[in-house]
């Protein structure tokens, strides 16, 4: 491979704002000193205290392998519509100067998971120079250290590269992964520590004793099942807290702070494949008596601040979610005071709380932070930028929502005939089939030389292929579900894309993702069929037919999937409970690089043609 003008990577300024450092920093970002708390207790038994201390919770969720401000994909500084900036390196910043801002005060530093993958620099250390061969610390653990996290609750992705690459980037940090349902399937007891308790002098020979517990997300169990089977279970939110918070109560915690990689409004992804809800965090503080505050992940969500009351004892739970990629910072604070109870006996009451979300994209990157990891970034970047083939002409996925366009066409191409080379025995006479999602609308392959970097921003995700057994009647299911994507619309427009995408549904509140609208095409044949748009969803699909005939519901093919779908991302039918014929943990973005490596052209007449298209009412439509 050769390097490509990779753009400069050292300076990471920007021009859209002035970046700053410290008290100025903090301001900028938001930072109310003395907040206004939203619940304050004021009964008669507080009279009698005679101290208050306030700790203060500093927490991230979701930086997914960001320590800076960068797109890999886009070889440029990271930007949205919003000017976000991401990173662990900017966050840093405000972490610092929230610590000086409240010097002498308790202090917790936290996040919620999902650590280790999601960049091409979380990538290259788990796949091509690996952190388990042990002379490489992996950037993320070089980063937390350095901000001096006190704990860390486990990601579901903190699996997708396997156990042993998650045990070493484990054993390279300063702080404890927690995961209370994270459990052996024997003993059923946590395979990574349930919990922190952290103790803090405050002043006249007091203490405040704070419980951290740990919880992930029971999901792992499907879409990491390769990897975690046989080995670990993951048991609900709400069961393995309700064993350890009385655990930490009895062993003293003052208060009890959960982080959970788990959203806070209740929901599945995976439907009832699994008899626990994959975001739980509400349910916690509604069910688990004595828990203080949960800091929330995994659904990607911005939550200033949140009460949930529980159910048993009227507290009222603060919850918060610093959305993701370090765009923001966490800070809740908790006002103790302290009372005296039976014989004297002195405790801790929470009296007040509250919390506040600090933008990053204000500050600038903490100068220790980046330069420990400067070095890796750059030799990533170069990585990324590496010539790996050529197109024979220019290949987008701009509209790919819309129309069957030949990119998504070469990743079916290169699933499928993946499968097909895998296929033995009576399977290998199957027809082969191939499902994809466009899951990034602003991928694209020049024309001309194609770099390792236009690949990955095709395929983003760490997934890996199999190939299952599945009817004509399942393939028709499957494709009656995908199409729930579309809103219903008559006539033949024009309309816009927004016009008939993203379609709100019962699971899917605030719109369908795109990576949750699946294409199916054919590898020796054709795959053909029309999505109705103004008929109701699982009515949609018309003249479903293979190499030109009908398909029947008895009809038999092997149809390539990802391992997100095949267990139950998603929640589309049929695929979680096929057959499988085809599985050698080979992650779909590498299958689709080494086949440009191995064929050095990408020519659309070796792969592409036009298979399914939207209509109205059985016409045709236009969509701008």
């Amino acid at each position: 491979m050769t390097s490509t003008d990779p753009a400069p990577t050292t300076a990471h300024t920007t021009s859209r704002r002035a970046l700053l450092t410290g008290g100025a920093a903090l301001a900028a970002a938001g930072y109310a000193a003395s907040p206004s708390y939203a619940t304050d207790r004021t009964d008669s038994a507080l009279e009698k205290g005679k101290k208050r201390v306030r700790l203060t919770v500093l927490g991230t969720t979701d930086l997914h392998g960001n320590v800076f401000n960068w797109d890999y994909f886009k070889n440029a500084e990271f930007d949205n519509a919003a000017h976000d900036d991401i990173g662990i390196a900017k966050v840093a910043t405000l972490i610092k100067a929230a610590r000086r801002a409240r010097r002498g005060e308790p202090i917790l530093t936290l996040d919620a998971g999902d650590t280790i993958q999601g960049t091409p620099l979380s990538y290259y250390y788990a796949r091509v120079e690996p952190i388990t061969d042990g002379a490489v610390e992996h950037p993320m653990a070089s980063a937390m250290n350095l901000v001096k996290y006190d704990a860390a609750a486990l990601g579901n992705h903190e699996f997708n590269y396997g156990i042993d690459t998650l045990r070493a980037f484990e054993s390279q940090l300063n702080f404890p992964l927690l995961g209370a349902n994270a459990v052996d399937p024997a003993t059923k007891r946590p395979v990574f520590p349930p919990y922190l308790i952290k103790t803090f002098k405050v002043g006249d020979g007091r203490t405040l004793k704070v419980g951290v517990l740990g919880l992930t997300n029971p999901g792992i169990a499907i879409w990491d099942k390769a990897n975690v089977e046989g080995r670990m279970e993951f048991p609900g939110l709400v069961e393995q807290a309700k064993i350890f918070v009385p655990e930490l109560k009895k062993k003293g915690c003052d208060l009890v702070v959960v982080s959970a990689h788990s959203g806070a409004d209740t929901s599945s992804s995976y439907g009832d494949a699994l008899p626990y809800p994959e975001n739980a965090a509400s349910l916690v503080a509604e069910q688990v008596p004595h828990i203080d505050a949960i800091l929330v992940g995994h659904a990607h969500k911005e939550i200033p601040q949140r009460f949930v009351r529980n159910l048993k004892t009227g507290q009222q739970v603060l919850l918060c979610e610093p959305y993701y990629w370090g765009m923001r910072l966490a800070v809740m604070d908790f006002v103790l005071q302290e009372v005296y109870g039976e014989f004297g006996k002195q405790k801790w009451v929470l009296v007040a709380s509250g919390s506040q979300l600090l933008n990053s994209n204000t500050a600038a990157e903490d100068p220790k932070v980046a330069a420990a990891v400067r070095a890796q970034h750059e030799k990533v970047v170069n990585y990324v930028n590496s010539v790996i083939g050529t197109s024979t002409e220019q290949l987008s996925a701009a509209r790919a929502v819309v129309e069957d366009v030949p990119i998504i066409d070469f990743v079916n191409f290169v699933q499928a005939d993946a499968v097909k080379a895998g296929l033995t025995g009576a399977d290998a006479a199957l027809p082969v089939l191939s499902i994809a999602a466009p899951f990034n609308r602003q991928a694209s392959f020049p024309a001309g030389d194609v770099t390792l970097r236009d690949v990955a921003g095709l395929y983003i995700y760490d997934n890996t292929l199999l190939g299952v057994k599945v009817s004509g009647a399942d393939v028709r299911a499957y494709l009656e579900y995908s199409a729930r994507y579309f809103k219903k619309v008559s006539g033949p427009g024009p309309f816009s894309m927004a016009d008939v995408t993203n379609a709100v549904t019962p699971t899917a509140p605030n719109g369908t993702p795109d990576y949750n609208f699946d294409s199916v095409a054919g590898l020796d044949a054709a795959l053909t069929y029309d999505i109705d748009i103004a008929q109701d969803p699982g009515s949609r699909i018309l003249n479903l037919a293979y190499d030109g005939a009908p398909v029947t519901d008895t009809q038999q093919f092997a149809m390539a999937v990802n391992n997100y779908r095949q267990s139950g991302g998603g929640g589309f039918p049929a695929v979680a409970a096929a057959p499988v014929v085809y599985n050698r943990q080979n992650e779909i973005r590498q299958l689709i690089i080494d086949w440009v490596l191995a064929n050095h052209s990408i020519d659309p007449a070796d792969f592409a043609s036009s298979d399914w298209k939207l209509v109205s009412g059985g016409q045709p439509i236009t969509v701008t």
